[in-house]
């Protein structure tokens, strides 16, 4: 590089502006001003030229002179408060217009101030409202994120392959490569994508969620890329898409096999250009986002199929995160109940010790069930079993009743049977041994003149656990003496 020559040092854009005022020397002021500040700075020299432009994009704030020839700011003001509460708007003030400016701050301006102004407080207080409407984006639709870190502690496991998969998300947590992550319903993929977010650089900016498969192909466009006024029958003001709104932080797709062609190929140019052009709109937004898909479906076989873009799977798959189904790491189970009983008793404030952690537990059999059991809906499923557990518990041992009878009866379990009746022919293994305990049970309360405690010494079991037996088999305990 020649000696006399200086490198340009970019400028972080921290938001875009527009300027609406008819006095030239006014709009370049503002336009030099606001540049270097950092700020993407459009410019409108009268009232309906404001309006357009904002029917043409989505700004997160306009400046807008109250005296103007075509439009007053005053009529701007009402017909932007309009179609559009949420854009901050500063009003620019002439001497002797302050009586309409704090008119305008009653109808929905957000703040004025009077020419000549101070250009230090005007940045300051530019800097000021959009951050904190950004502050408030983050409040209303990421209020669960905020108050609950993602980090590799809340991925419960301990087998190999969880091991393995945890390494790979620790290395590839700080990178900028886009990562694909497959796996079955169920299986934790948005929280693999959540952890790797809340370990990265961009930590400190959005994480968005798309599910890709729920919205239908043009809604999603305008939902990923924004849209401008008019760009369609309801578009009456225009909104930031899902993109814009994660500049510098990550957007989640979930499922991005069900992506639509003309998706697919919008995704593969913000990957490839870092821009996108809003829908209705001539001029594409350059912004900077980490991508991460999840898919439970087989990627490549949807390209052999012609349902995926070849180009765009091998954009998506730099890296790949597979995690295994619950079914081929049960040795995670335990430590999976533990983690979901003591969320849910601190949630419904039952079986908790002094420290605030559950002391709920699964009876032997049942826990015997859920080792078993082959869990298609895998943690999901399992969670699902647990929160059940916990609100129909009466007792710090839950029995196996707790469990759905779906469950029960993918495990060959039928419960309960009524006093008297006999095995049907093709009782599984657990319902031959409940029987049997059972009828021992029976026989020794019997002996001992329906006394549990001279029972459980006969039987050489505390008294607690053959109460549970009791509770759990359905035995009716009857009177002393009564021989009916």
């Amino acid at each position: 590089m020649p000696l006399d020559t200086v490198a340009p040092v970019a400028i972080q854009i921290k938001g875009s502006v527009l300027v609406i005022d008819d006095e030239l020397d006014i709009r370049e002021g503002l336009d030099m001003l606001l540049t270097d500040a950092g700020y993407a700075v459009d410019l409108a020299q009268g009232g309906v030229e404001g309006l357009h432009k904002m029917g043409a994009r989505a700004y997160d704030l306009v400046l807008l002179d109250l005296m103007m020839p075509d439009l007053t700011g005053a009529e701007v003001l009402q017909e932007v408060r309009r179609r559009d509460r949420d854009t901050p708007i500063f009003m620019i003030t002439a001497y002797g217009s302050l009586e309409a400016a704090v008119d305008a701050l009653k109808n929905g301006a957000n703040d004025y101030f009077s020419k000549p102004w101070d250009n230090e407080k005007l940045i300051i207080e530019i800097d000021r409202m959009i951050a904190r409407r950004r502050l408030e984006y983050e409040n209303v639709h990421l209020k669960r994120a905020l108050v609950e870190r993602y980090s590799f502690p809340n991925i419960i496991g301990k087998s190999e392959r969880m091991v393995r998969m945890l390494d790979l998300v620790s290395q590839v947590a700080s990178a900028r490569s886009t990562i694909l992550i497959a796996g079955e319903t169920g299986t934790g993929k948005e929280l693999v994508a959540k952890a790797i977010h809340a370990n990265s650089p961009r930590a400190g900016q959005l994480f968005v969620a798309v599910n890709s498969g729920s919205l239908p192909p043009d809604l999603l466009e305008s939902t990923l890329f924004g849209h401008v006024r008019g760009a369609f029958t309801s578009a009456v003001q225009s909104k930031k898409g899902y993109f814009e709104v994660a500049d510098r932080g990550t957007i989640f797709f979930d499922e991005i096999g069900t992506l639509g062609p003309e998706t697919q190929i919008k995704l593969l140019r913000v990957i490839q250009e870092k821009e996108f052009t809003p829908l209705g709109a001539t001029e594409p937004i350059k912004v900077d986002v980490r991508i991460l898909a999840a898919t439970n479906a087989d990627l490549f076989q949807l390209v052999k199929e012609g349902k995926f873009r070849e180009d765009l799977y091998y954009r998506l798959d730099v890296i790949k995160i597979s995690l295994p189904p619950l079914r081929d790491r049960k040795e995670d189970i335990p430590l999976l109940v533990e983690h979901f009983f003591d969320c849910y008793c601190r949630e419904n404030n039952k079986f908790l010790d002094s420290a605030g952690h559950s002391v709920l537990r699964f009876a032997p059999e049942a826990i015997q069930i859920l080792m078993e059991h082959s869990w298609p809906g895998n943690v999901r499923e399992l969670e699902n079993v647990v929160e059940r557990a916990v609100v129909l518990a009466t007792d710090a041992m839950a029995p196996v009743e707790v469990l759905p009878d779906s469950l029960l009866q993918a495990n060959g379990i039928r419960l309960p049977r009524g006093e008297g009746a006999a095995l049907p022919g093709d009782a599984s293994l657990f319902e031959i041994v409940n029987d049997y305990e059972r009828q021992v049970i029976i026989q020794r309360l019997e002996q001992c003149n329906w006394s549990q405690t001279e029972a459980s010494e006969s039987l050489h079991v505390p008294l607690s656990t053959l109460n549970q037996k009791i509770k759990r088999l359905d035995i009716k305990i009857r009177k002393k003496g009564d021989v009916n």
